[in-house]
């Protein structure tokens, strides 16, 4: 007969590890709960809420705060925020239109995309190299892209030529089930980074520099590329999320989404992500973004003002910081 004598079997009581284990049932379904309670109670209080117009009109005001949420979960689990990302965004959109002008919008939405990746190394080269806190590295940076997106306009707004202005618009076009092109490239890139973080080397690398960066660095990680490589997904999810308001408006301006990268990062702790870096997922981001996403639909519906709808969400965050904070004193 064998006897376990790991450190956790002598450390805790049966008590605490029932307790452990409860905080990760929270941890893991908590948020799908909440996500799930909020769905009914807007099914059996509105009649609008399940109709195919409006669930389609969800998945598609989703994608751009989930895209940004994905980002930015990447970005926390490896230890770092990224502030950049609606700066990014708004950037990527507008070296987008103005590519998209001298050649066509297949090229420009792939030089957007090049853009956000090129911005978002950028920006992991700067907190990795400089050393600061990834807080303030990106808030400056923020700052800088920010102002070269109204260097490169002028403050203006940019169209794509009168002849291009219908297929500028082909993140807008109905796609499959009826769903936008935007909520289809959403769930593709979901799913692609969702299975690089949660299947692969990297990934588990990603999880091992958030969770302890010097013991990730003694074992031989290189840190640094982990940070640098997180920020590049976070400018990829940050110029395809431009791409989709961009072909929304039809147009790109150095004022969009201002402020939206905090709400990315809240999306992400709201769905468990731990603001300390080292745990959460994919998937968790998204819940996130879809329930906050959800909450201003349901105010909508329900025709509540929208001062409350802040409220609420500050509210949320706060819980969810909280949770966090309590469920890793339970786990230990």
């Amino acid at each position: 007969m064998s006897v376990d004598v790991s450190p956790q079997a002598v450390t805790k009581p049966p008590a605490a590890a029932n307790v452990s284990s409860l905080a990760f049932r929270l941890r893991d379904y908590g948020i799908v709960a909440a996500f799930v309670v909020i769905v009914i109670a807007l099914s059996v209080s509105t009649d609008t809420f399940l109709t195919s117009a409006n669930l389609v009109n969800l998945l598609d005001q989703t994608a751009v705060l989930g895209l940004l949420a994905v980002g930015a979960t990447v970005c926390i689990i490896s230890g770092v925020f990224d502030l950049t990302a609606s700066a990014t965004l708004a950037l990527s959109a507008i070296i987008g239109v103005q590519i998209v002008k001298v050649t066509n919008v297949y090229v420009g939405f792939a030089g957007a995309v090049a853009a956000g990746a090129l911005l978002g190394f950028v920006t992991g080269m700067v907190v990795t190299r400089s050393g600061v806190n990834s807080f303030v590295g990106t808030l400056a940076t923020s700052l800088v892209y920010r102002g070269l997106a109204v260097m490169v306009t002028g403050g203006a707004i940019v169209y794509p030529l009168a002849t291009q202005a219908e297929d500028f618009g082909m993140l807008t076009w109905p796609s499959l089930f009826g769903l936008t092109s935007a909520t289809i490239v959403f769930v593709v890139v979901v799913a692609a980074i969702g299975v690089i973080v949660a299947r692969t080397t990297f990934g588990r690398r990603l999880y091992a520099v958030g969770g302890n960066a010097e013991a990730a660095r003694l074992s031989g990680i290189r840190v640094g590329s982990i940070h640098v490589s997180a920020f590049v997904i976070s400018g990829v999810c940050s110029a395809l999320a431009g791409l989709i308001l961009a072909s929304r408006a039809g147009s790109a301006q150095s004022t969009m989404a201002t402020g939206m990268e905090l709400t990315a990062i809240a999306a992400a702790v709201v769905g468990g992500t731990s603001i300390l870096g080292g745990e959460g997922a994919v998937w968790r981001g998204v819940v996130g973004a879809l329930l906050l996403t959800l909450i201003g639909n349901g105010f909508n519906l329900l025709g509540w003002d929208t001062i409350y709808q802040q409220v609420l969400q500050g509210c949320l965050i706060l819980f969810a910081v909280t949770m966090d904070r309590w469920l890793r004193k339970r786990t230990r």
